[in-house]
């Protein structure tokens, strides 16, 4: 009982705290990014010789990709005497060909990096540069300081260092459901009658039973119920294994794979799997569901849910959607850290890659420019701040629809589709403001003392989890074998390590 009192009370000291940090991420940062447009951006200085920075995020490569770049090289060589080279990575290829450039030292300035996608991983690899180290943030991101300020900053730290400027975005997550409006309409579907994953059942049959050319749920191998339907915090370590309830006040560290909420949905996938509902290619496929959804013949996706998702799903994809919410919203030291930008050890400038994240925090315009393209080419305006696709722009002919523009800077600068919420960014702080707050905001787990059972057990995860997760196999059967492997892959000593380390991060804020 104690220990459940305690960590109540840690739990509502770390909410004090995050609604401090959260308050001062979303209300007035997106004004003082205004204010500073017009000084953040210095004129070029003689001294700076050209450069051409590289930026790597996933993505795909679009129609008019390289007539954005011109008008941003134009931009970007008056304020900086730089050029960019964009090179987007499809997501189903992304870790693989991530991996591949860091192991071989490749040459890039500017790479997307996120908690939950190997962050921590490749800080321990070396992959990135120390921010604060000559100090860079301080010369070179003065506009992010003001803009996404410290609190937030600190929420990238691994081991007290910064590798990463987040971006200044929505600090929770939630997760549900994507489902094609016109078909939710044309069948009557009742979507209040959605309280869970389970809800979602009759809805998939009479997809399957009526549209015959239609997927009534998409999955892959990173998208699934058990992937966006949990709120298991792995503190900073996706990569590894090891997690806690991140809505609860327990400090245990548990295998997820053993939790019961886990096996359900493993049984409920396979179940649907079985039925026809779900893909057959979901464990293998590379396609994204974002990608997916553009061809017209998907009904539903599985997906974390923030305001608004539904507007900039269909708005990238031609066909309308309405979200449907599933599980809580809460935050953690991985979801408010969710998107970043890092420096890459190779980056033969990182102060001018630190001024292009810079511009990317304060500069309306150039932000603007690669998020949405060339205006009167790829956008027209409707007023100042709200725009429309411009005409023979279509999500079909994706001439430059890239959207990525929760990835870059602050999101706070971004335009308006004609189709948002006109109070978007206003929910977007009630969405902040309401969410569980994990016990472990604050704590990162490094990986460097098990660095070979996390090799170990991730290749175990490959061998698995891909066929379990999308419901291709009978979690009865291949559930036990996946843990038999992974206990002898060394993964109780990773969960041993990350208790230990988080049970010391616990000492010191009890102190």
């Amino acid at each position: 009982m104690k220990r459940i009192q305690k960590a109540s009370l840690l739990a509502v000291s770390v909410s004090m705290v995050l609604a401090i940090f959260l308050t001062g991420c979303s209300t007035n940062k997106e004004t003082s990014s205004s204010a500073a447009l017009s000084s953040s951006s210095p004129t070029v200085e003689p001294q700076l010789s050209p450069y051409t920075i590289k930026l790597i995020y996933p993505g795909e490569v679009q129609k008019d990709q390289a007539l954005v770049v011109a008008e941003m090289n134009k931009y970007l060589t008056k304020k900086i005497n730089a050029t960019i080279d964009i090179n987007p990575i499809s997501s189903g290829s992304w870790g693989d060909k991530v991996n591949l450039m860091i192991a071989s030292s490749e040459p890039m300035d500017i790479l997307f990096a996120a908690n939950w996608n190997s962050y921590a991983t490749n800080v321990t690899k070396g992959a990135f540069v120390d921010l604060e180290e000559k100090n860079l943030l301080d010369k070179y991101g003065k506009g992010i300081k003001e803009t996404l300020g410290q609190s937030a900053l600190d929420g990238a730290r691994i081991k007290g260092k910064i590798y990463a400027v987040p971006t200044n975005k929505e600090m929770a997550t939630s997760g549900g459901f994507l489902l094609r409006k016109d078909l939710v309409e044309k069948y009557k579907m009742d979507l209040s009658t959605i309280k869970s994953e389970k809800d979602l059942e009759p809805f998939l049959k009479i997809i399957k039973e009526n549209e015959p050319n239609m997927t009534p749920l998409y999955l892959d191998a990173g998208n699934n119920l058990v992937q966006h339907l949990n709120t298991w915090d792995y503190m900073g370590g996706a990569t590894s294994f090891g997690a806690i309830d991140g809505t609860l006040p327990s400090t245990k560290v548990v295998l997820t794979q053993e939790q019961q909420k886990d096996k359900e949905q493993l049984d409920l996938t396979h179940d649907w799997f079985l039925k026809g509902y779900i893909n057959k290619d979901a464990p293998t496929t590379k396609n994204s569901p974002e990608t997916q959804v553009k061809a017209g013949n998907v009904f539903a996706i599985v997906t974390p849910l923030k305001p608004g998702k539904d507007a900039e799903v269909s708005l990238a994809s031609g066909y309308p959607f309405v979200q449907v919410e599933t599980m809580k919203t809460w935050t953690s030291s991985s979801t408010a850290s969710g998107s970043m930008l890092a420096i890459s050890k190779t980056s033969k400038d990182p102060e001018r890659a630190m001024m292009f994240i810079n511009l990317l925090h304060t500069d309306k315009y150039l932000l603007n420019l690669l998020d949405f393209g060339i205006e009167g080419v790829h956008y027209v305006k409707v007023n100042d701040n709200v725009i429309d696709i411009a005409p023979g722009n279509d999500p079909k002919s994706n001439k430059y629809l890239p959207g990525a523009a929760w990835m870059f800077g602050s999101q706070f600068l971004n335009y308006l589709w004609k189709n948002e919420d006109p109070e978007k960014w206003n929910k977007f702080r009630e969405f902040n403001k309401k969410a569980a707050v994990s016990v472990a905001v604050g704590f990162t787990f490094d990986t460097a003392a098990v660095k070979n059972e996390i090799a170990a057990t991730t290749s175990v995860k490959v061998e698995f989890s891909g066929a379990l997760n999308t419901g291709a196999v009978d979690p009865n059967t291949i559930l036990p074998k996946y843990l038999e492997k992974l206990k002898a892959a060394g993964v109780d000593k990773i969960l041993t390590e990350k208790q230990k380390q988080f049970d010391e991060f616990l000492a010191t804020k009890k102190k």
